[in-house]
């Protein structure tokens, strides 16, 4: 691995000056290298930090990547991570021509890390050093509590998936507003923790709220919440001591076990607590890029694709950057490409804002004809996408534009699979063209962790009592026991988790199965595990 050389840099620093002029904004200083196929497979495992710590699983994943290169060799074009300053990686053999259509895919990337609003807690670290201080305070501590470390790792690892992302990136954004809304405590506090109102009724509040016809933002909430005190007398009351009283709530169940654990926070054990931490911190700096790949590989595609083929630099080279752009940017009839769709839904959001389409007016109409007419000429297409680019997450983006007009305009569907009699074989099917379904299919394939929470008032020094909040999809069964046993040890006592299981029926049909919930807690004490039926 090695730094590109001056020639190489010299296009990258061409390339900035041209993406800066079209909008995009970022740091100055960004570090390039070389690198080659085998390097790629050895920091895959490590998400691309060359400085973050070393476990056995980093080598298993390598070994398995090598198996899988000698049997399908592959040839990716570039990586780029989110520290500081950014850093991004490129094959050995690109041509110029190729290396400037990559740095305006990188640039854009980079501009998504330094100003997209779901990566504000990673703003003002250097990842990448402090994944070295990291890595060098495991290896101290392997070298005098050998393999134990590696335990707490795997402990750590096993419920890392369920750290605090949005609580700590709401914190973030009540300190820069210094002080919490009554607005945002009524919605966020005051109906979901006092008053534990149902789903929809918190919807239909916010639907109340949002329907006030006021002149001003002021006036509407001075009408909305003098009805709400008149309901509610004890609300400003409940608000102000809010805001007097530190938060009670844990952030998630590690940042709880490290304040809590009375067996990671004896004198002997305090070594434990360093490993957790460096584990939680390096899960908490890579949630933003899980929870947002369709959208980041679409603002960068749109970029790589809007600046090159304006960029001289294409002459002659034409053909091949279309194959090229193709191969990635192409729709997957089975599966997903995150790039093909993150890229169209920009692009449509950009036409639709350019034709006003984006406004309720045009919502309400439901002719076809109206609909493709329908154009307002506002011009305002590049401001949208860069409000896109600050604001959203993956599910934000789906969940707002992928609508039947999108479906319809890409041709896309739902597939489902089914067993051919007659050939003996498995074939796919046009299952749904339906935005709704093609909506829950995307949906379903983003990152959505289970949420545990900790029942303070259940747990003690020797007992944690966790509870699992339950959104249609119970855990999976054969990770209980080794993730519990793996707690039971951080926390030094016993383990409770009540969590829900979907169970079949018997149906009086064969076509029609029915399903029952039933709540269970699983219990570990003495390193056994036990299953009870509330």
């Amino acid at each position: 691995m090695e730094l590109i050389s001056q020639h190489t840099k010299k296009i990258m620093e061409e390339c900035k000056v041209r993406a800066r002029a079209a909008g995009l904004r970022f740091d100055d200083e960004t570090l390039e290298y070389i690198v080659t196929n085998k390097d790629l497979l050895e920091l895959s495992p490590k998400v691309m930090i060359p400085t973050l710590y070393d476990y056995w699983v980093n080598d298993v994943e390598v070994l398995k990547e090598q198996g899988k290169y000698k049997l399908y060799p592959s040839n990716p074009y570039e990586t780029v991570i989110n520290s500081r300053p950014a850093i991004s990686f490129y094959n050995d053999n690109n041509p110029d021509w190729l290396n400037i259509m990559i740095f305006y895919h990188v640039l854009g990337h980079i501009d998504f890390f330094q100003n997209n609003a779901m990566f504000a807690n990673t703003w003002n670290d250097d990842f990448v050093g402090q994944a070295l201080a990291d890595k060098r305070l495991i290896a101290s501590l392997r070298s005098e509590h050998g393999r134990w470390v590696d335990y707490i790792i795997e402990f750590s690892r096993s419920i890392d998936n369920i750290v605090g992302y949005f609580p700590i990136l709401a914190k973030i954004n009540q300190s820069a507003t210094q002080q919490l809304t009554r607005t945002e405590y009524y919605f966020n506090f005051f109906l979901q923790e006092e008053l534990k109102v149902q789903e929809y009724e918190l919807y239909k509040e916010v639907e109340r709220f949002n329907s006030i016809p006021s002149p001003t933002k002021e006036i509407a909430e001075s009408i909305f919440f003098a009805d709400v005190k008149a309901k509610h007398p004890e609300f400003q009351a409940k608000y102000e001591r809010h805001l007097e009283a530190p938060s009670t709530q844990p952030v998630d169940l590690m940042q709880y076990i490290l304040d809590h654990s009375s067996f990671i926070n004896k004198e002997k054990n305090r070594w434990m607590k360093s490993v957790v931490s460096v584990i939680r911190n390096t899960s908490l700096y890579f949630q933003p890029q899980i929870r947002t790949k369709i959208a980041n590989e679409g603002w960068a595609s749109y970029w790589h694709d809007e600046l090159f083929r304006s960029d001289d630099r294409i002459k002659g080279h034409e053909v091949a950057y279309a194959k090229l752009n193709a191969g990635v940017t192409s729709i997957s009839r089975i599966g997903l490409n995150p790039y093909a769709i993150g890229l169209r839904l920009i692009q449509q959001i950009e036409k639709n804002a350019n034709k006003g389409k984006l406004n309720f007016n045009f919502q309400k109409i439901d002719g076809i004809d109206e609909r493709e007419k329908y154009d307002m000429h506002t011009g305002k297409g590049r401001e949208a996408i860069f409000s896109i680019r600050r604001d959203f997450s993956d599910f934000m983006l789906i969940n707002t534009f992928v609508d039947q007009d999108f479906v319809d305009d890409h041709g896309l569907f739902v597939t489902g699979k089914r067993l051919n009699q007659q050939r003996g074989m498995v074939e796919y099917y046009v299952k749904s063209r339906k935005a709704k379904d093609y909506k829950k299919m995307l949906l379903d394939s983003l990152y959505h962790p289970p949420k545990i929470d900790v029942d303070t008032n259940k747990s003690n020094d020797e007992h944690l009592y966790l509870i699992h909040r339950f959104e249609g999809k119970q855990l999976y069964n054969g990770f209980i026991p080794d993730t519990m046993l793996g707690i039971s040890v951080l926390w030094g006592g016993s383990i409770q988790l009540e969590t829900t299981e979907i169970h079949a029926k018997k149906s009086r049909t064969q076509n029609t199965p029915e399903f029952e919930y039933k709540k269970v807690v699983y219990t570990i004490k003495d390193r056994k595990i036990t299953k009870d039926y509330l």
